[in-house]
């Protein structure tokens, strides 16, 4: 009987702190430690950020080693996020997986944040298979030989993209489409030429007077709203590229010239102002997406990040699905912000190609999809 292969995933990319046990392709257990200090200033605060990974990363990592049920010495190596991110907060956990993986004398894996993102659509539980459109569940397991490429199978179905796919990466601080024609292949076809869909979520909540994260709350008062209420221009950006500057600064200015009118504006039409602004995020986004799809001849799509928790988008998403014929892919709400599952599962696939890396390696704050070094 072989040993099994056990993966500590860390990441700490922002103001997170997670870690996370996947053992033979399966999550075990999943922690996350959410710094809720940054409330108070409106934003994430990178200093005050470290400083929480710093306290925060031993308690997490004990606690998912104790929810698995797993010894640190049947841990078979550790993948943790090298970027990118902010950089006092990569410098903690990359600290961290250097020191445990020297002590514990096992492999260290680097993961890109954005490629867990996009992986993290084959996170799979012994108790909730990931499912196809949140659906029938099924068993899967991965085919590997030494001279043939990664195969992902589900032998009950198919509840796994199929290669290649679109990914629609949307966060705070990315927004970007991505051809993925293999677990290690990627094209990056389109992405922001300035602010990502998720800083203009936040940043139009924060206009509103919205505490931080101002995006669930969008998404929340939207629900009440009327989404044509107000109209505000969209960017017009050539190819599947982004641009979500001009809009905010739209936004702001529609909020300045209706409060100088009525004081109570924003108060007196809450829902309808989050259900327009969040109507044109997600059709700007979507329309790009559309237009990638039919280039590409690709119906195989699926969204990752932090906005991809958005219900507005992921309910567009599905109706897009009847209306073009799309297989849609939509991760877990806790896979899609910040969590170490992402980061074990790109750990466990490239443990099963042997790419590890060295005591040398150093955090990368830009870290590009695709970069080598």
């Amino acid at each position: 009987m072989s040993k099994p292969i056990i993966i500590l995933g860390i990441e700490s990319s922002c103001d997170d702190t997670s870690a996370a046990i996947i053992k033979d392709g399966k999550l075990l257990a999943n922690i996350v430690a959410t710094q809720n200090i940054h409330k108070a200033f409106g934003g994430v605060v990178p200093e005050l950020a470290s400083r929480a990974h710093q306290q925060n990363i031993i308690p997490v990592v004990d606690q998912v080693l104790k929810k698995a049920g797993v010894e640190k010495h049947e841990l078979s190596a550790i993948a943790f996020t090298r970027g990118p991110g902010l950089m006092g907060s990569l410098i903690v956990g990359t600290s961290f997986a250097k020191a445990f993986a020297l002590g514990l004398g096992i492999p260290l894996i680097e993961v890109n944040h954005m490629q867990g993102h996009i992986l993290a659509h084959f996170i799979t539980s012994p108790l909730n298979p990931l499912s196809k459109g949140e659906g029938a569940k099924a068993e899967a397991k991965i085919n590997i030989t030494e001279n043939s490429p990664l195969l992902w199978r589900g032998a009950g179905g198919e509840v796994f993209p199929q290669f290649p796919f679109l990914c629609l990466t949307v966060s705070g601080g990315h927004t970007q489409i991505v051809v993925v024609k293999d677990f290690f292949e990627v094209e990056v076809i389109g992405g922001t030429i300035d602010d990502a869909a998720g800083e203009a979520f936040d940043k139009a909540a924060k206009i509103m007077g919205l505490p931080y994260p101002g995006g669930p709350l969008i998404d929340k008062y939207a629900k009440e709203g009327n989404p044509k209420a107000f109209t505000f221009s969209k960017p017009k950006v050539p190819g599947f590229n982004y641009s979500f500057s001009g809009l905010k600064t739209a936004f702001m200015n529609f909020i300045h010239m209706e409060t100088a009118k009525n004081p109570d504006f924003v108060e007196q039409r809450k829902a309808d102002i989050c259900a327009s602004i969040q109507y044109t995020i997600i059709d700007i986004l979507l329309n790009k997406l559309k237009l990638a799809a039919k280039q590409k001849k690709i119906i195989q799509i699926a969204i990752a990040g932090g906005v991809s928790a958005n219900s507005e988008l992921r309910g567009t998403l599905h109706k897009l699905a009847g209306q073009l014929g799309w297989t849609v892919f939509i991760p877990k709400f806790e896979y899609c912000t910040d969590n170490a599952a992402m980061i074990a599962i790109t750990g466990y696939f490239k443990y099963l190609k042997r790419d590890f890396t060295t005591q040398a390696i150093a955090p990368l704050p830009r870290y590009n999809l695709g970069y080598k070094g």
